[in-house]
Protein backbone atom coordinates (compact mmCIF):
# COMPACT_ATOMS: atom_id res chain seq x y z
CA UNK A 1 0.00 0.00 0.00
CA UNK A 2 0.81 3.53 -0.99
CA UNK A 3 2.57 5.73 1.99
CA UNK A 4 2.50 8.51 -0.56
CA UNK A 5 0.11 11.54 -1.35
CA UNK A 6 -0.49 12.16 -5.15
CA UNK A 7 1.72 14.46 -6.87
CA UNK A 8 -1.00 16.86 -8.02
CA UNK A 9 -4.44 17.26 -6.08
CA UNK A 10 -6.73 19.44 -6.62
CA UNK A 11 -9.63 21.33 -4.16
CA UNK A 12 -12.71 22.24 -5.59
CA UNK A 13 -14.03 24.99 -2.99
CA UNK A 14 -11.87 26.68 -0.63
CA UNK A 15 -14.43 27.45 2.08
CA UNK A 16 -12.93 26.17 5.31
CA UNK A 17 -13.07 22.36 4.53
CA UNK A 18 -11.51 22.72 1.29
CA UNK A 19 -8.56 25.03 2.94
CA UNK A 20 -8.30 22.24 5.18
CA UNK A 21 -8.06 19.20 2.91
CA UNK A 22 -5.63 21.63 0.40
CA UNK A 23 -3.12 22.49 3.54
CA UNK A 24 -2.61 18.91 4.73
CA UNK A 25 -2.14 17.78 1.10
CA UNK A 26 0.31 20.61 0.93
CA UNK A 27 2.29 19.68 3.93
CA UNK A 28 2.08 16.67 3.00
CA UNK A 29 4.50 17.73 -0.08
CA UNK A 30 1.45 17.84 -3.22
CA UNK A 31 0.92 20.24 -5.25
CA UNK A 32 -2.49 21.03 -4.82
CA UNK A 33 -4.79 23.31 -7.11
CA UNK A 34 -7.92 25.34 -5.10
CA UNK A 35 -11.03 25.39 -7.58
CA UNK A 36 -12.86 28.74 -5.95
CA UNK A 37 -14.92 31.35 -8.37
CA UNK A 38 -14.27 34.55 -8.41
CA UNK A 39 -10.66 36.26 -7.43
CA UNK A 40 -11.80 37.64 -4.17
CA UNK A 41 -12.82 34.20 -2.86
CA UNK A 42 -9.82 32.58 -4.34
CA UNK A 43 -7.19 35.00 -2.26
CA UNK A 44 -9.92 34.69 0.63
CA UNK A 45 -9.19 30.34 0.09
CA UNK A 46 -5.78 31.05 -0.30
CA UNK A 47 -5.86 33.30 2.88
CA UNK A 48 -7.41 30.40 4.49
CA UNK A 49 -4.78 28.33 3.91
CA UNK A 50 -1.84 30.68 4.31
CA UNK A 51 -3.20 30.63 8.11
CA UNK A 52 -3.60 27.26 8.43
CA UNK A 53 0.00 27.08 7.76
CA UNK A 54 1.29 29.46 9.91
CA UNK A 55 -0.18 27.93 12.58
CA UNK A 56 1.43 24.70 11.70
CA UNK A 57 4.49 26.07 11.67
CA UNK A 58 3.66 27.75 15.11
CA UNK A 59 2.51 24.37 16.48
CA UNK A 60 6.41 23.09 15.28
CA UNK A 61 4.00 20.71 13.22
CA UNK A 62 4.32 22.02 10.01
CA UNK A 63 7.81 19.90 7.97
CA UNK A 64 9.15 22.75 5.73
CA UNK A 65 8.93 26.99 5.82
CA UNK A 66 5.49 28.08 4.88
CA UNK A 67 6.32 30.36 1.98
CA UNK A 68 7.79 27.23 0.59
CA UNK A 69 4.62 24.79 1.41
CA UNK A 70 2.70 27.45 -0.15
CA UNK A 71 4.37 27.82 -3.06
CA UNK A 72 2.92 24.59 -4.59
CA UNK A 73 -0.30 26.37 -4.05
CA UNK A 74 -2.25 27.53 -7.35
CA UNK A 75 -5.84 28.84 -7.50
CA UNK A 76 -8.31 28.69 -10.44
CA UNK A 77 -11.42 29.55 -10.78
CA UNK A 78 -13.42 27.02 -12.34
CA UNK A 79 -12.50 23.30 -12.92
CA UNK A 80 -11.78 23.49 -16.58
CA UNK A 81 -8.88 25.08 -15.23
CA UNK A 82 -7.25 21.62 -14.45
CA UNK A 83 -4.66 19.95 -15.68
CA UNK A 84 -4.18 16.90 -17.56
CA UNK A 85 -1.96 15.82 -15.04
CA UNK A 86 -4.10 16.25 -11.68
CA UNK A 87 -3.75 12.81 -9.63
CA UNK A 88 -6.72 13.35 -7.46
CA UNK A 89 -9.75 15.78 -7.39
CA UNK A 90 -11.50 16.40 -3.91
CA UNK A 91 -14.99 18.16 -4.17
CA UNK A 92 -15.76 20.28 -1.13
CA UNK A 93 -18.34 22.18 -2.11
CA UNK A 94 -21.98 22.51 0.03
CA UNK A 95 -23.93 19.86 0.13
CA UNK A 96 -26.22 20.06 -2.85
CA UNK A 97 -26.40 16.85 -5.46
CA UNK A 98 -26.68 19.05 -8.24
CA UNK A 99 -23.91 21.29 -7.65
CA UNK A 100 -21.60 18.33 -6.67
CA UNK A 101 -22.54 16.46 -9.58
CA UNK A 102 -21.81 19.55 -11.82
CA UNK A 103 -18.14 20.10 -10.27
CA UNK A 104 -16.77 16.68 -10.48
CA UNK A 105 -18.63 16.07 -14.19
CA UNK A 106 -16.37 19.72 -15.19
CA UNK A 107 -13.31 18.05 -13.16
CA UNK A 108 -13.58 15.12 -14.89
CA UNK A 109 -13.48 16.41 -18.33
CA UNK A 110 -10.80 18.63 -17.73
CA UNK A 111 -8.25 16.19 -15.32
CA UNK A 112 -8.70 12.99 -17.46
CA UNK A 113 -9.50 9.33 -17.41
CA UNK A 114 -6.56 8.81 -15.37
CA UNK A 115 -7.56 10.90 -11.98
CA UNK A 116 -9.88 9.95 -9.10
CA UNK A 117 -12.41 11.93 -8.07
CA UNK A 118 -13.41 11.77 -4.63
CA UNK A 119 -16.46 13.52 -2.55
CA UNK A 120 -16.15 15.30 0.62
CA UNK A 121 -20.04 15.40 1.54
CA UNK A 122 -20.71 13.96 5.17
CA UNK A 123 -24.59 12.63 3.93
CA UNK A 124 -25.26 12.82 -0.24
CA UNK A 125 -25.49 9.32 -1.62
CA UNK A 126 -21.94 8.55 -3.16
CA UNK A 127 -23.50 5.67 -5.43
CA UNK A 128 -26.05 8.68 -6.64
CA UNK A 129 -23.07 10.97 -7.82
CA UNK A 130 -21.05 8.10 -9.55
CA UNK A 131 -24.10 7.07 -11.97
CA UNK A 132 -23.38 11.09 -13.42
CA UNK A 133 -19.96 10.03 -14.29
CA UNK A 134 -18.29 8.03 -17.05
CA UNK A 135 -15.82 6.14 -14.83
CA UNK A 136 -17.57 5.49 -11.66
CA UNK A 137 -14.99 3.13 -10.57
CA UNK A 138 -12.28 6.39 -10.23
CA UNK A 139 -14.89 7.55 -7.92
CA UNK A 140 -14.97 7.46 -4.19
CA UNK A 141 -16.07 9.46 -0.85
CA UNK A 142 -13.23 11.24 0.83
CA UNK A 143 -14.89 12.70 4.12
CA UNK A 144 -12.95 14.51 5.84
CA UNK A 145 -13.33 16.53 9.81
CA UNK A 146 -13.62 19.71 10.71
CA UNK A 147 -10.80 21.24 11.24
CA UNK A 148 -8.95 19.24 8.90
CA UNK A 149 -5.16 19.64 9.91
CA UNK A 150 -6.43 18.45 13.75
CA UNK A 151 -8.70 15.73 13.09
CA UNK A 152 -7.29 12.34 12.67
CA UNK A 153 -10.28 10.52 11.08
CA UNK A 154 -10.91 10.07 7.13
CA UNK A 155 -14.21 8.40 6.19
CA UNK A 156 -13.83 6.55 2.91
CA UNK A 157 -16.75 5.76 1.49
CA UNK A 158 -17.15 2.90 -1.37
CA UNK A 159 -19.89 2.99 -3.76
CA UNK A 160 -20.58 -0.68 -5.38
CA UNK A 161 -18.83 0.48 -8.79
CA UNK A 162 -15.78 1.83 -6.71
CA UNK A 163 -12.36 -0.61 -7.60
CA UNK A 164 -11.26 -1.85 -4.26
CA UNK A 165 -7.65 -1.03 -5.69
CA UNK A 166 -8.63 2.51 -5.78
CA UNK A 167 -9.89 1.98 -2.07
CA UNK A 168 -6.48 0.81 -0.86
CA UNK A 169 -4.93 3.43 -2.74
CA UNK A 170 -7.00 6.06 -0.38
CA UNK A 171 -5.80 4.00 2.67
CA UNK A 172 -2.73 4.99 1.89
CA UNK A 173 -3.38 8.23 0.86
CA UNK A 174 -4.74 9.06 4.10
CA UNK A 175 -2.02 7.46 5.98
CA UNK A 176 0.19 9.71 3.87
CA UNK A 177 -1.21 12.51 5.59
CA UNK A 178 -0.56 11.31 9.24
CA UNK A 179 -4.79 10.25 9.53
CA UNK A 180 -6.60 7.16 10.35
CA UNK A 181 -8.68 5.63 6.92
CA UNK A 182 -12.13 3.92 8.14
CA UNK A 183 -13.80 2.23 4.97
CA UNK A 184 -17.32 2.32 4.96
CA UNK A 185 -20.27 1.04 2.30
CA UNK A 186 -22.27 3.92 0.99
CA UNK A 187 -25.64 4.54 2.84
CA UNK A 188 -27.46 7.55 3.79
CA UNK A 189 -25.37 9.14 6.05
CA UNK A 190 -22.29 6.45 6.43
CA UNK A 191 -21.60 5.59 9.75
CA UNK A 192 -19.96 9.17 11.30
CA UNK A 193 -22.72 11.22 10.59
CA UNK A 194 -25.13 9.05 11.23
CA UNK A 195 -24.24 8.44 14.52
CA UNK A 196 -22.82 11.80 15.04
CA UNK A 197 -25.82 14.06 13.78
CA UNK A 198 -28.29 11.58 15.97
CA UNK A 199 -26.55 12.30 19.27
CA UNK A 200 -26.38 16.11 18.28
CA UNK A 201 -30.11 15.86 17.89
CA UNK A 202 -30.69 14.61 20.84
CA UNK A 203 -28.49 17.19 22.11
CA UNK A 204 -30.58 19.92 20.96
CA UNK A 205 -33.90 18.24 22.40
CA UNK A 206 -32.36 17.80 25.93
CA UNK A 207 -31.80 21.63 25.50
CA UNK A 208 -34.89 22.25 23.93
CA UNK A 209 -37.14 20.82 26.32
CA UNK A 210 -35.27 22.78 29.72
CA UNK A 211 -33.52 19.60 30.49
CA UNK A 212 -30.18 21.18 30.88
CA UNK A 213 -28.01 23.74 29.63
CA UNK A 214 -25.73 23.64 26.95
CA UNK A 215 -22.48 23.85 28.95
CA UNK A 216 -23.76 21.12 31.14
CA UNK A 217 -25.16 18.87 28.05
CA UNK A 218 -21.69 19.49 26.64
CA UNK A 219 -19.56 18.90 29.40
CA UNK A 220 -21.71 15.54 30.46
CA UNK A 221 -20.34 14.62 27.28
CA UNK A 222 -16.74 15.23 27.40
CA UNK A 223 -16.48 14.01 31.18
CA UNK A 224 -18.61 11.76 31.63
CA UNK A 225 -18.06 9.77 28.11
CA UNK A 226 -14.61 11.38 27.29
CA UNK A 227 -15.25 12.84 24.01
CA UNK A 228 -13.16 15.37 22.93
CA UNK A 229 -15.78 18.14 22.40
CA UNK A 230 -19.59 17.83 23.57
CA UNK A 231 -22.32 17.75 20.76
CA UNK A 232 -23.56 21.66 21.03
CA UNK A 233 -19.96 22.95 20.48
CA UNK A 234 -18.99 20.02 18.10
CA UNK A 235 -22.60 21.43 16.25
CA UNK A 236 -21.34 25.04 16.50
CA UNK A 237 -17.65 24.17 14.80
CA UNK A 238 -19.70 22.20 11.96
CA UNK A 239 -22.24 24.90 11.18
CA UNK A 240 -26.01 24.79 12.24
CA UNK A 241 -26.96 25.31 8.83
CA UNK A 242 -24.95 22.20 7.54
CA UNK A 243 -26.22 20.51 10.79
CA UNK A 244 -29.84 21.07 9.84
CA UNK A 245 -29.03 20.13 5.96
CA UNK A 246 -27.72 16.80 6.88
CA UNK A 247 -31.06 16.15 9.27
CA UNK A 248 -33.14 16.83 7.11
CA UNK A 249 -31.80 14.58 4.44
CA UNK A 250 -31.31 11.98 6.87
CA UNK A 251 -35.15 12.69 8.02
CA UNK A 252 -36.12 11.77 4.10
CA UNK A 253 -33.72 8.97 3.87
CA UNK A 254 -33.82 7.22 7.39
CA UNK A 255 -36.80 8.29 9.35
CA UNK A 256 -38.47 10.26 12.11
CA UNK A 257 -35.32 9.85 14.13
CA UNK A 258 -33.53 12.23 12.37
CA UNK A 259 -36.65 15.23 12.52
CA UNK A 260 -35.37 18.20 13.16
CA UNK A 261 -35.92 19.92 16.33
CA UNK A 262 -37.42 23.36 16.26
CA UNK A 263 -34.44 24.83 18.01
CA UNK A 264 -31.91 24.27 15.73
CA UNK A 265 -34.28 25.47 13.02
CA UNK A 266 -35.21 28.82 14.66
CA UNK A 267 -31.13 29.41 15.14
CA UNK A 268 -30.30 28.82 11.31
CA UNK A 269 -33.68 31.45 10.56
CA UNK A 270 -32.19 33.38 13.08
CA UNK A 271 -28.54 33.52 11.42
CA UNK A 272 -27.10 31.87 14.69
CA UNK A 273 -24.94 29.46 12.46
CA UNK A 274 -22.69 28.89 15.16
CA UNK A 275 -18.55 29.46 15.12
CA UNK A 276 -18.76 30.99 11.78
CA UNK A 277 -21.48 33.80 12.98
CA UNK A 278 -19.72 34.48 16.72
CA UNK A 279 -23.30 32.75 18.19
CA UNK A 280 -24.83 29.04 18.36
CA UNK A 281 -25.72 26.77 21.08
CA UNK A 282 -22.59 28.78 22.77
CA UNK A 283 -21.25 32.13 22.08
CA UNK A 284 -17.73 33.05 20.01
CA UNK A 285 -15.34 36.07 20.45
CA UNK A 286 -14.21 36.94 16.79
Amino acid sequence: MSTAVPTRVAVIGGGRMGAGIAQVFLAAGAHVAVVEAGGQAAEAARGRVADGLEESARRGTLDGDVETVLSRLTLLETPAGLGRDTDLVIEAVPERADLKAEVLGAAAAAAGPAAVLATNTSSLSVTELAAALERPSRFLGMHFFNPVPASRLVELVVAPETDPVLVDAARGWVRALGKTGIVVRDSPGFASSRLGVLLGLEAIRVLEEGVADAEAIDTAMELGYRHPMGPLRSTDLVGLDVRLAIAEHLHRTLGERFAPPQLLRDKVAAGELGRKTGRGFHTYES
